[in-house]
């Protein structure tokens, strides 16, 4: 035996065990002495033969070990395989080892250094035609792999038969299949460093298998024919600062089920259906989606994703997410995804040691692993996992018209110690606990989203006081447009929650939120994190008997819609629901059969409506200019009145009264003589209230008073807010 025929018959050897590590050294065409000699692995085949593309005369290879086939091809050009299988199949392709490298060193450049914001076109199964034959280019990486292979039910879930490529410089594996194209299901089996053999899901794949499937799909990138080129230009100003924003934060998978199918949710035409027009009639500007990327287990509510690139199959494909999308622009909606880059799920088909390796997470515990959620976490110092992350937020926002991104978790990326005791987490390479890493990733995130995305927004959940999240990154800060206010939350529920009779000793719970009102550009929050895990609905943390709890709520909707900032509410929350959210079960829609339920639904509503109309209650949300407190210390009648200008609009006054003690001629300082007209009262009859008001408005005639110019004898309804505009109109 030569030495080419001993290295020939190794490389046989470690194909049929599934260790050939560079299979077109032995498959596909290779010029002999005299004539070209073919090799394919066809196990189980009973002969294979190569075929002219023109019909003539084939060349029968010869078994040269247990599935492997050889022989010589006198003819030149191109050639297909025709296999005979038992049961007289018979099957005719191209050979894939008869195709060159596909992925261009410009490609493979940008991923290695993380700036490959088009990842999702270009790398994991991409549908192509290779001179003239259509088919997918495979690739993945996985640089400490000793062996990749694609599976999938055209070889038989069979690692042996599409060993890939390894561009060796870019630890990126590739391989052409011919006569694949979208629907294929597919994994990549992956001989590990260790020497294990694992069947990995494709960390870019498009589309997934519904759940508990795992297997990755091929999906040729969407061509969705979009209409909302009007709100794509206008979409900047309605993201401004000075924009009204208010958010409907939705779980797709239990908003709604249709009726006698079970659990089965809506997907995304049945949503196109309900959801979007509710949202609309209700006067939301978004619909923030709860994570929608695909996401094996969904007791996690989409937050431990394993797919960044993929819409769930739970809801329909690509295509049928870009119809929601765009159904919601046409509906004047803009559309915020939940994004999570902080960590990932442990799932063996997932990312954990992916090629055998800690590849996308880091391999100290005390880095990458995430003690409250027992997930793994990403290692944003490789520039690959950062380009990754960052492509992924690209794919939604580019691709599929998102509007923008609201970061989950961003305070456990910023700090090394977060949620960790001493000597459970390791300091940066300055001994302190940031986490140098992930701020250069959020920073360059913000970066590129605002380059590249123009009126598209970022949403930052942070709970610290990291300074400058809102601020942009050439000024040092971190460049989100938004932030959570989760003092807001905590201080104003902690408040509310109290008896009435207590509140006079806590004043300060729901006037301090101002003293940082104006640190950030926030948001509202009340969202699901405040519905689950024993905390309740928002109706049960109200205080006392039903009429109480309900006046309450009432009281606190109003009082948040008034409250400089932007507003999003968690779905349930309008309709007053009793108990707590259950994701596994519809919303209890048979409550607006009650009329205290449906008057929260419409005070939702016209609240909306009110904060949309009246510029005063948004155009300066992060100017103090906005706002100016009337009576911030009457402290022994729990009231509050404060005063809310914009520019150009009228002027508003809001006064609340926490107390079920309903109070008459209770006089306020207010900025302007004349008439101020009772544009909404939380009391009114119409939301289930008891209708204690002021006959549609006051006078302001009185002495000076609160450091205004002239004052209003008011009646306050029991738990109840009033809001004033000043003027007829």
């Amino acid at each position: 035996m030569t030495a080419q025929e001993d290295v020939l018959a190794r490389s046989a050897f470690a194909l049929i065990e599934g260790r050939l590590d560079d299979p077109f050294a032995l498959l596909g065409p290779h010029q002999g002495d005299r004539d070209r000699v073919v090799r394919t692995f066809q196990p189980g085949a009973e002969m294979v033969e190569c075929v002219p593309p023109d019909g003539g005369r084939a060349a029968r290879l010869g078994e040269a070990g247990p599935g492997l086939f050889a022989g010589a091809v006198k003819f030149a050009g191109p050639y297909l395989l025709r296999i005979r299988w038992p049961g007289g199949t018979v099957q005719e392709t191209e050979d894939p080892y008869a195709f060159g490298t596909m992925l261009s060193d410009f490609d493979l450049h940008l991923f290695a250094e993380g700036r490959h914001f088009e990842m999702g076109r270009v790398f994991g199964a991409q549908p192509r035609e290779v001179d003239g034959t259509r088919g997918v280019l495979f690739s993945v990486w996985a640089p400490n792999a000793r062996r990749v292979s694609v599976v999938g039910d055209f070889n038989a879930w069979d690692g042996r038969r599409h060993p890939m490529r390894l561009r060796h410089w870019a630890g990126v594996w590739e391989l052409f299949v011919p006569r694949l194209g979208p629907g294929a299901r597919y994994k990549f089996e992956i001989a590990g460093a260790d020497g294990g053999i694992m069947q990995k899901a494709d960390p870019l794949a498009r589309q997934t298998e519904r759940p508990p499937a795992t297997a990755s799909v091929v999906a040729a990138a969407p061509d969705y024919s979009w209409s909302d080129s009007d709100w794509m230009s206008e979409r900047a100003s309605r993201h401004a600062p000075e924009a009204p924003i208010s958010i409907y934060e939705v779980h797709a998978a239990s908003w709604m089920k249709p009726e006698g199918e079970g659990d089965r949710a809506f997907d995304w035409a049945g949503l196109i259906e309900r959801l979007i027009p509710y949202a609309a009639d209700m006067g939301f500007t978004h619909i923030e989606l709860l994570p929608i990327m695909e996401h094996p287990f969904g007791g996690s509510w989409g937050y431990q994703p394993l797919s960044q690139f993929a819409p769930s199959a739970r809801f329909g494909g690509p295509q049928d997410f870009a119809a929601f999308v765009d159904a919601c622009h046409r509906a004047g909606l803009g559309v915020i995804l939940d994004w999570v880059p902080a960590h990932f799920p442990t799932d063996p088909h997932g990312l954990a040691q992916f090629d055998g390796t800690h590849l996308y997470e880091h391999s100290d515990p005390r880095e990458g692993f995430h003690q409250d959620w027992n997930t793994l976490i990403y290692n944003l110092g490789r520039n690959e996992v950062s380009g990754f992350l960052l492509a992924s937020a690209m794919w939604w926002l580019e691709t599929f018209h998102v509007d923008g991104l609201r970061v989950d978790a961003v305070a456990s990326m910023l700090y090394r110690d977060y949620s960790r005791n001493a000597g459970e987490w390791v300091p940066n390479v300055h001994g302190g606990r940031e986490n140098l890493e992930s701020v250069a990733f959020l920073k360059h995130l913000n970066t590129i989203v605002s380059e590249r995305c123009p009126g598209a927004i970022t949403v930052a959940e942070e709970s610290t006081a990291w300074p400058g999240v809102t601020s942009p990154v050439p000024q040092g800060g971190l460049g989100f447009n938004y932030k959570w206010n989760m003092g807001w939350m905590h201080d104003t529920l902690e408040y509310i929650e109290r008896d009435p009779v207590h509140r006079q000793w806590h004043h300060n719970d729901l006037s301090f939120p101002m003293v940082y009102a104006y640190s950030e550009k926030y948001v509202l929050p009340i969202s699901h994190d405040e519905v689950v895990h024993g905390k309740g609905s928002l109706w049960g943390k109200m205080p006392g008997d039903r009429w109480r709890k309900f006046a309450n709520l009432r009281a606190y909707l109003a009082f948040m819609w008034t409250h400089p900032g932007k507003k999003l509410l968690f779905m349930g929350c309008e309709l007053g629901m009793e108990r707590e959210w259950n994701h596994d079960e519809s919303l209890p829609w048979d409550l607006l059969d009650a009329q205290e339920h449906a008057g929260v639904q419409l005070l939702v509503r016209d609240l909306n409506r009110v904060y949309r109309e009246e510029p005063a209650l948004h155009a300066l949300d992060t100017d103090p200019d906005g706002f100016r407190w009337l009576a911030a210390d009457d402290a022994a009648n729990s009231v509050y009145a404060f005063h809310r200008r914009g520019r150009g609009g009228a002027d508003i006054a809001v006064i609340a009264n926490m107390t079920p003690e309903p109070q008459r001629n209770y006089r306020v300082g207010l900025p302007q003589s004349g008439t101020w007209r009772e544009l909404l009262n939380s009391d009114a009859e119409m939301y289930g209230g008891s209708n204690f008001g002021n006959d549609g408005g006051v006078s302001a005639d009185g002495p000076q008073l609160h450091g205004q110019p002239c004052s209003a004898a008011l009646s306050l309804p029991p738990l109840g807010v009033v809001i004033l505009k000043h003027g007829e109109s």
